[in-house]
């Protein structure tokens, strides 16, 4: 990697923001993680009890290692929660395992863009890994030179970066549905009450903020490649 005007003006304070926001989803998470909540059940039991308000079935629960490491698998409908959610009782885990049941019940109502980038993620994954690469390696040849070879190239690899940055875009309105659906059910089903509520959205708006950053970052990459083949193609 070489550092250029576009990289100072435009990555790197989209990392600042990145750090900023993964600092803020772990100190909120840690906060509210100490604060066990009135009812008194972990993120498992949370998660299972979500599921049968929603008349879910054919969804598994699963015990995964790490913190914050909780997702939701479509392919095999598996609701994975880490150490830090699984078993605890805090308002942060309940929050935590309610977000990824948001993700089920998008999958079980087959909303769109959950749809959409499950359907993109080989893409946006080769993408991410060998977009930026392929550009480098076109400005390395030479962007509008006589041979091609390096337009190609550098073509090629914004495409592919491209499908990568569309990732990160459709994921945001997937995050904020799912943390929009985990309230309302936190809510109708009494789970959690409306003082604890308020604290479970300090959480998923915090963690809803590392998308955001992720997708910044991401855009800035692409442009930044952009903006020096553009320059160089003069």
């Amino acid at each position: 990697m070489f550092i250029d005007q576009y990289y100072l003006i435009l990555v790197v304070p989209a990392i600042i923001i990145s750090l900023f926001a993964q600092f803020k989803v772990k100190s909120t998470f840690s906060k509210y993680s100490k604060i066990a909540s009135k009812r008194g059940i972990s993120g498992a039991q949370a998660a299972q009890l979500l599921l049968r308000a929603n008349d879910i079935t054919d969804v598994s629960i699963e015990h995964v290692s790490g913190n914050l490491t909780d997702h939701y698998a479509p392919t095999q409908k598996v609701l994975r929660l880490s150490d830090s959610v699984y078993s605890k009782t805090s308002i942060a885990a309940i929050g935590v395992a309610a977000h990824e049941t948001g993700h089920a019940i998008q999958h079980a109502r087959n909303y769109a863009p959950l749809w959409l980038r499950s359907a993109i993620v080989p893409i946006a994954s080769f993408g991410s890994r060998f977009g930026p690469l392929l550009a480098i390696l076109g400005l390395g040849f030479g962007y509008g030179s006589s041979s091609g070879i390096g337009n190609i190239l550098i073509e090629l690899g914004l495409i592919l970066f491209g499908c990568s940055v569309l990732f990160t875009l459709i994921t945001l309105p997937v995050e904020f549905n799912a943390s929009r659906r985990a309230i309302n059910i936190l809510r109708q089903t009494g789970t959690l009450t409306e003082a604890e509520l308020k604290d479970t959205k300090k959480v998923l708006s915090a963690a809803a903020m590392t998308y955001v950053a992720s997708a910044l970052t991401a855009i800035a990459s692409f442009l930044r490649i952009l903006l020096i083949a553009r320059n160089r193609r003069r």
